[in-house]
């Protein structure tokens, strides 16, 4: 059980900073990942960015998740689904299109349009505040491949175990603090799980460029 999810954060900067990643960089999954991500980005003295995930629905049934587009990278399509309902990537241009705007607009209201940071050659760190299913995470490792870091770290308070099993082939380490037998829901987790308002996003993001390595804040419990 956690405090919060500030407290998630540096138990999880605590394990992080063992591993001592070579040229890290901490992208979180908003909104809630990205309390947790604050305390490991300051920890490891690493950037801070977000990643942001759409998904890509199927024709008529939108939560069918025929792919999903993570920022700027090259959308990723479950091409076994779309093939069976005799459809190919070139069909779902205009909704990339859309979900493309909806990636840039997110990131101009929380980054005030700050380019992804470049990955090549980095260690990227994905952090949320949990995984349930793993669906949202999934789509995100698979759209981060696209970006070409050196190497992927998936880093989570907590989560269920088979979910974790799904997305291990995803990423060259798995690092959750907590896999409970009994798993019914993430904020479960926490005794604090309130729901994290886009200023706070904000805010945080710009905290992340402002606080060297190792320094302590309480500002954002």
């Amino acid at each position: 059980m956690f405090r919060d999810r500030t407290e998630a954060g540096e138990r999880l900067a605590d394990a992080l900073d063992t591993l001592a990643p070579a040229a890290p960089v901490v992208l979180a999954l908003p909104r809630g990942g990205v309390p947790v991500a604050l305390p490991v980005a300051r920890r490891l003295g690493a950037p801070l960015d977000l990643l942001l995930v759409r998904k890509i629905g199927m024709p008529g049934n939108p939560e069918l998740a025929a792919g999903a587009i993570v920022d700027d990278g090259e959308p990723v399509f479950n091409l076994g689904l779309i093939a069976a309902y005799g459809l190919t990537p070139q069909d779902f241009a205009a909704q990339i299109a859309d979900k493309r705007a909806e990636i840039a607009a997110r990131r101009a209201a929380w980054l005030t349009g700050r380019a992804p940071i470049d990955l090549a050659g980095k260690t990227a760190i994905v952090v949320d505040d949990g995984i349930a299913t793993g669906a949202t995470v999934k789509a995100a490792l698979a759209g981060l491949a696209t970006r070409h870091p050196a190497h992927t770290i998936l880093a989570v308070p907590v989560a269920p175990a088979d979910s974790l099993a799904e997305l291990a082939p995803l990423c060259d380490r798995v690092l959750c603090l907590e896999t409970p037998a009994t798993f019914r829901a993430v904020g479960a987790h926490y005794r604090s799980f309130d729901q994290v308002p886009d200023a706070a996003v904000t805010q945080m993001l710009k905290a992340a460029t402002l606080l060297p390595k190792g320094s302590q804040s309480d500002e954002f419990p």
